[in-house]
């Protein structure tokens, strides 16, 4: 096991990180930017190093800074957490040839997955359906993509290959706005993500999202540790999360987990990753692979008692699997909303100095944040501030459990979308479950 690792990101992510070093006996080294001296991690771990000015692009995606702070602090490895550098496959490699270890994939599995096109070939020699389509960058030919779409069916969506985070992604009805909408889409992607290479689907009208949480080792072993429901959505981002997916059987779950399992033997995928599908009519369709560990995560670890980032150290220092397939079990039901420090109608971000503080607690309760009395939240970053889970022995004890936390807690000073969440929670729809990636837009008028 690592002696000493650099946690390069921020927030509730990093303090995640950071207690799993505790558990493992690993010291740990917080790089920062300015700004953020004051996160709570920065406080706790055993060395800290700044590493420029607030703007994400002098300190959290500044390569060479992490990597010269894991050099003048003796570290060994390198844990991205989520965002920010956590999906870049220069950053893996550089972190590897600098010799450190990545806490994550190689960088030829970053990149196979980083793009949709690539990955969703695949997954399609792995066995894994997809949502019909192309599956081939779009070219110039005006009339060529006309007949494709006609081909595919109307409605049809034009996705960015290196898309994510809900960017990238235009949904067409008709000829007549199809050749507007791949130029558009292209322009954004070249922006966005420095590679204006667009594809086109079929555009699902009422699917779920459903994804797989897989993990895999360096000695030919990966396990599933089942799905999650992601569908309450805004602007495909997610808003609440939970595990089990409702409506989901053991036969699909087993069935399905175990494509994403044989998937992973075939890409030689190492460490943990997750299988996103877009399910419609029975039927799951592959979008896209997240090659790191999730913000939700912690639904999964609820309703399995079993630790992911720590299985993600022991993967990387080389260690099996810690268990096999056969000792997962699933018990109960867990929920996770995430907390924002956003205006709860407009969804403004709203950064500013938090007063006072109040966690929930109680049987099944997990909040995970950096914030406290007194923190500043900056207005550099990601507005998401923590998220609030809970677990249960069924899906209604969950919902009523997480719904009694949302009126225990407390962070004032500042805006947050508890009120959204709240509305969510008692939402009847929301309730029997089984809604939609388009159900919350809609509710909300958007």
């Amino acid at each position: 096991m690592f002696s000493k690792i650099v946690i390069a990101n921020r927030g509730e992510i990093a303090l995640r990180i950071l207690r799993a070093c505790r558990e493992l006996g690993i010291k740990t080294v917080a790089v920062h930017s300015d700004v953020d001296r004051d996160l709570k991690h920065v406080h706790f771990t055993d060395e800290s190093v700044c590493i420029g000015p607030a703007a994400s692009a002098d300190s959290y995606l500044n390569i060479p800074a992490i990597i010269s702070a894991a050099e003048v602090t003796d570290a060994e490895a390198i844990h991205p957490g989520y965002g920010f550098l956590s999906e870049n496959a220069d950053f893996s490699e550089k972190v590897q040839q600098s010799g450190f270890t990545f806490i994550g994939p190689n960088p030829d599995t970053i990149r196979l997955m980083g793009d949709k096109i690539s990955a969703k070939k695949a997954m399609q020699a792995a066995g894994i359906p997809c949502v019909p389509g192309n599956g081939e960058p779009l070219t110039d030919n005006d009339q060529k993509n006309l007949s494709l779409a006609k081909e595919i069916g109307y409605p049809i969506i034009i996705k960015a290959a290196g898309g994510g985070g809900g960017r990238g992604m235009r949904t067409v009805h008709t000829d007549a706005t199809l050749l507007n909408a791949i130029s558009l889409t292209k322009a954004e992607a070249g922006t966005a993500f420095n590679n204006d290479t667009v594809y086109m689907e079929k555009f699902l009208e009422n699917p779920r999202h459903i994804e797989f949480q897989i993990l895999a080792d360096s000695h030919g072993n990966a396990i599933h540790l089942g799905e999650r429901d992601c569908s309450m959505q805004r602007r495909h981002q997610k808003v609440v999360e939970e595990a089990p997916a409702p409506g989901i059987t053991e036969e699909q779950r087993q069935t399905m987990g175990q494509r994403c399992v044989k998937a992973c033997l075939d890409i030689g995928y190492l460490g943990a990753g997750t299988f996103e599908f877009l399910y419609e009519n029975g039927e799951f369709f592959f979008i896209e692979m997240n090659t790191r560990v999730q913000v939700e995560h912690p639904v999964t670890e609820m309703i399995t008692n079993f630790d992911i980032v720590k299985e993600q150290f022991r993967i990387a220092a080389g260690e099996p699997l810690s268990v096999t397939q056969d000792q997962i079990r699933f018990t109960g039901h867990a929920v996770e909303c995430r907390l924002n420090a956003e205006d709860p109608v407009t969804f403004m971000p709203c950064p500013g100095t938090i007063k006072q503080v109040h966690i929930p607690g109680g049987p099944g309760i997990r909040c995970e944040t950096h914030i406290y009395n007194g923190y500043t939240v900056p207005p550099y970053y990601d507005s998401m501030i923590g998220k609030l889970i809970a677990h249960g022995d069924t899906r209604d004890s969950a919902i009523a459990r997480m719904n009694t936390a949302l009126s225990e807690i407390v962070i004032d000073g500042i805006k947050t979308n508890i009120p959204l969440q709240q509305n969510i929670i008692n939402d009847t729809a929301f309730a029997a479950g089984g809604q939609n990636i388009h159900y919350l837009e809609k509710k909300l008028g958007l």
